[in-house]
């Protein structure tokens, strides 16, 4: 199924030229809608000397978020304008200022969501709550990397598969990227021996090529290594430039069996993901 709605969150500047590199030629191929949500914080309240509201600094921080809000719709409308796509802009108004979490509704009627991944070395005021995103939007959601190139079209796709349900629908939401692809790899990791043919990726594999998907399978042995480190060494390895994963819950048992792959990944894998739950 083409990406027929693609959701844009923009938080900062920097997300606007980075999501919109990978959105804008990705709504193109697919001939989409583009939406861009941006959130800006409700002002807060502080009393004065004298236990009045500081009114002063109200208006002071109201205007400073229309500011912000006005330059990065005018950054959106700019480029998405100039590349003659279809779109709209949803300026909004939130407690938190998270536009991760104000575009959940918006994200729910969608056919896919892009956002950035975190920096770590930008203002926490910068970045927004993607676990939240994907756990309560029930969309997929493409993290574009903080560093590197920001890419729409993806040569060689690394699919991470252990059975499991949120590896399923990761695998089957993005087959329009896994179709495109000039090579897919199914990652297994730790293959039990008495393993069933639906964990050990033979037969995801045969289900993606009969959509015209070329599709390989590979088993790789942590060996004491993380699963995450797995994953990130096999993506270098492989030179893929788009991982394909579930995202799990924040449940204390998943976080034990998977190694809070979910949480790694959105802070420090140096290529897109594609994550769904």
């Amino acid at each position: 199924m083409p990406f027929k709605t693609i959701v844009a969150i923009i938080q900062s500047a920097e997300d606007t030229e980075r999501v919109l590199d990978c959105a804008i030629p990705l709504a193109a191929r697919f001939e989409g809608h583009l939406i861009g949500v941006h959130a800006e914080a409700l002002p807060v309240a502080y009393a004065s000397t004298i236990g009045f509201p500081d009114t002063e600094f109200l208006q002071a921080t109201a205007s400073m978020n229309k500011e912000r809000a006005k330059k990065l719709e005018g950054l959106f409308r700019g480029r998405v304008e100039a590349a003659g796509q279809s779109f709209e802009w949803r300026g909004l108004e939130s407690f938190s200022g998270d536009s991760a979490l104000s575009g959940i509704s918006s994200a729910r009627c969608a056919d896919l969501v892009i956002a950035a991944q975190r920096n770590p070395e930008a203002d926490s005021d910068t970045s927004t709550d993607i676990d939240t995103l994907l756990y309560d939007a029930g969309r997929p959601v493409l993290v574009v990397p903080h560093a590197g190139p920001s890419l729409s079209t993806y040569n060689r796709v690394l699919i991470a598969w252990n059975g499991s349900r949120e590896a399923a629908r990761a695998a089957f939401d993005a087959l329009p990227f896994i179709v495109e692809a000039e090579e897919a790899e199914i990652l297994v990791i730790d293959q039990p021996d008495d393993s069933d043919a639906e964990g050990g990726g033979a037969e995801i594999a045969a289900a993606l090529a009969r959509h015209g998907a070329t599709v390989a399978v590979s088993m790789e042995d942590s060996d004491g290594r993380s699963v995450d480190d797995v994953i990130q060494d096999r993506v270098a390895a492989t030179g893929s430039d788009l991982l394909v994963m579930g995202a799990y819950s924040h449940s204390w048992l998943r976080e034990l069996l998977f190694g809070g792959i979910t949480r790694t990944v959105l802070q420090s894998m140096p290529v897109a993901t594609f994550m769904s739950r």
